[in-house]
Order: structure tokens, then C-alpha cells, then sequence
């Protein structure tokens, strides 16, 4: 089975924050959640001119890996460092494959998973942490959005189920701003059955053996998403991977009250390192 070729449309829409330095793209996580990496590209901008790249949106046309690069490749033409999370640190694998001329060094934070082993886990690993309250509310929820009739009154429910969410992913976050962009589900599912269709045919990760750039990993250690089991699986493609873990850090560490300073000061001193 091969993937369709992606199609031509508007270009995605691109959010820029001034400052000072080299470019750096960071990309959303999801997938389908665009505007959830504003926070840690706003905490970037003093220092590096950001880029947020807020993905396609499904409806136009199918959500493939393959159209997620072309859209990004469309915006971002000349050198940058790629900050990806979660979903769009897999996202800046593969874009990586496809143009290394433009990606200076890839940063991985909370990278999701390439294997069924280290999906299972995360599946456990967040059933270990619903109790019987979370739960219910997340059904109750999960009900609510399904019968919303009002958009509004739906992505207010998206948001709030968002929200139990990031909870259950984190040990301690800081209070901030959710993202003021609706969630995307069906482009969600779109994606991702492509990225587990890229897994099974055995593309990815082995695709990932032409990544010559530095690339490193950023990861919570009490992140469901099993950090160095990922970490052993890429490391067989990128011998040059490197590893950072967190202590009482979950999955979003520029959000985490323990982690949070430790964290942007280390990938803020790994993009300087790769900008010399």
C-alpha cells in the first residue's frame, strides 16, 4: 500500500513571535491540536526568532504524514531548528527525511511512540492513572461533546475534556492558557492512521537512518509516552541521538512546576549550541 500524493491548496497558516537569534519552527502536538505549542514558542521568542505552523485542518484533503511535510515544506524555506512535541516531534522526523537542506537540528520533546510495546505501556500507564471519578467525568464528557448541537458548546466541552487530560499527562502544571484554536478529531484520526500505517509497513522508523542532523530528546520521566524505550527504538536509526530526562516531569515539561525552569533552559542551551 502507498501513501497518495499530497495536494496542492492554500498554504497552512503560519504564527510568528519576534526576538532575537536563529529560526526555530515549533510544531504542535495532536495530531489535530493546533495552537497547543503557543505557550512554549511564546517562552522561546526572546531569544529566537519562532515559528508556529498550525497544521491542516481536515475537510479539504486527506491527512496523511506525506501532507503534513508538503504543508510545512510550503512555509518553511530556509534553515531552521525544529522544536516538535508529542506528535509533532514525529512530524519533525519525517520532515527531516524529506528535507534535510532546510532542518539545522531537531529537538524531540515527549516524542510519541514507534512500537506496539511502547504504546501498550502508555495505554497502562494512563489507565494506572484515571480513578473512578476521572472516569466517569471523562464518559460524561465524552457524551456531552457527541450531543453538543452549538459549536460553541462543543469545543467548550473539547476544552474541558482537554483539560482532565493534560492533568492526567502531567505531574504538576502551572496554570495557563489553553489554546484559543479549536481541536481538529477528524484530522486527528486521519493522521494517525496513516503514522500507525507508516509503522506497520515498516517505513518508520527505519526511514529515519538518513537523518544526519544532531537531534536530541527531551522527555519527562513520569511521561506515559515511555521515554527511553522510544529513545532505545530511534537510537538504533540516529546513532547521534542524545537524551535529557526530567524528574517529576510529565509530558508537557515547559508547563510543569518542577521541571519547567530546568527544561526551557536546556533546550534553549541546545539550540545556541546548534546555531554556533
Amino acid at each position: 500500500m502507498t501513501a497518495a500524493s499530497p495536494r496542492l491548496g492554500p498554504p497552512i497558516e503560519v504564527r510568528m513571535y519576534a526576538g532575537d537569534g536563529p529560526w526555530v519552527a515549533v510544531l504542535h502536538g495532536g495530531p489535530g491540536a493546533p495552537g497547543s505549542v503557543s505557550s512554549l514558542a511564546a517562552a522561546l521568542a526572546p531569544e529566537f526568532e519562532v515559528l508556529e505552523p498550525l497544521q491542516r485542518r481536515s475537510g479539504t484533503v486527506p491527512l496523511t504524514v506525506a501532507q503534513h511535510v508538503a504543508d510545512l515544506a510550503g512555509v518553511v524555506s530556509e534553515p531552521v531548528h525544529v522544536v516538535g512535541w508529542s506528535w509533532g516531534a514525529m512530524l519533525g522526523l519525517s520532515f527531516t527525511v524529506a528535507h534535510p537542506e532546510v532542518v539545522s537540528s531537531l529537538a524531540l520533546v515527549g516524542c510519541g511512540t514507534y512500537d506496539v510495546a511502547a504504546r501498550r505501556h502508555y495505554e497502562q500507564a494512563m489507565r494506572a492513572r484515571l480513578s473512578r471519578e476521572d472516569r466517569t467525568t471523562l464518559k460524561t464528557l465524552t457524551e456531552r461533546v457527541q450531543a453538543a448541537d452549538e459549536p460553541g458548546e462543543r469545543e467548550r466541552l473539547r476544552t474541558e475534556r482537554g483539560q482532565l487530560w493534560n492533568r492526567l499527562l502531567s505531574v504538576d502544571l502551572v496554570k495557563h492558557e489553553r489554546s484559543d484554536v479549536p481541536e481538529d478529531p477528524r484530522g486527528r484520526e486521519e493522521t494517525w492512521d496513516d503514522v500507525l500505517r507508516l509503522q506497520t509497513e515498516g517505513v518508520e522508523p527505519a526511514a529515519f537512518q538518513a537523518i544526519r542532523v544532531p537531534v536530541t530528546m527531551l522527555h519527562g520521566d513520569d511521561d506515559p509516552h515511555p521515554g527511553e524505550a522510544t529513545y532505545r527504538v530511534l537510537k538504533s536509526q540516529m546513532p547521534q541521538l542524545g537524551y535529557v530526562g526530567f524528574p517529576r516531569c510529565g509530558h508537557l515539561p515547559w508547563l510543569e512546576q518542577h521541571a519547567r525552569s530546568q527544561f526551557l533552559d536546556a533546550l534553549r542551551a541546545w539550540i545556541r549550541l546548534q546555531a554556533t
